[in-house]
């Protein structure tokens, strides 16, 4: 089965590209971000000058013309067709309490930059031990419990910086 991805070049320009087209794409690599393109007979120099993976944006120029270039697969078609939003950053800003306990630890300070995923604290609920961890990427900026403290369920634990 072929996929299938829609492209949109300048905001202006729709295209369907097929597996089949990427495959028969006469492309060589000249270096991580650069290529030497062959359609039709005609000489093309590529290079991608700005990527961002996770929202499938690329800037892209071609004989020194520069070109907008956003990528969605089938998937991202019928999540677009839903009304949802794709690649949309969390704007979370602070952690609360999941459920009533009490903080074992705290793993970080206000000001301190954190990635997704880092662990915040340690929260201590019906006897075992919950890794509360960043829901983004941010910076903490203020916290709003100490070590040792009992805690409700949906309390202020962490806030982050907008």
């Amino acid at each position: 089965m072929s996929k299938t991805f829609k492209t949109s070049v300048n905001n202006t320009f729709d295209f369907e590209i097929k597996d089949d087209d990427i495959s028969n794409l006469n492309a060589l690599q000249i270096s991580a971000s650069k290529f030497h393109v062959l359609d039709q007979n005609k000489s093309y120099h590529a290079e991608i000058t700005r990527d961002d993976f996770n929202k499938k944006s690329y800037e892209v120029k071609i004989n020194n013309n520069t070109y907008n270039i956003n990528i969605l697969n089938d998937l991202d078609v019928l999540i677009k067709d839903m009304g949802f939003s794709i690649g949309a950053a969390k704007h979370i800003d602070s952690v609360k309490a999941p459920m009533p306990g009490l903080i074992l630890e705290i793993n970080v300070k206000a000001n301190q930059e954190v990635k997704e995923d880092d662990p915040l604290l340690i929260l201590e609920a019906m006897k075992m031990e919950n890794i509360i961890t960043s829901p983004t990427d941010g910076v903490i900026k203020s916290i709003s419990v100490s070590k040792g403290e009992a805690v409700e369920k949906n309390q202020l634990l962490i806030e982050f910086d907008s």
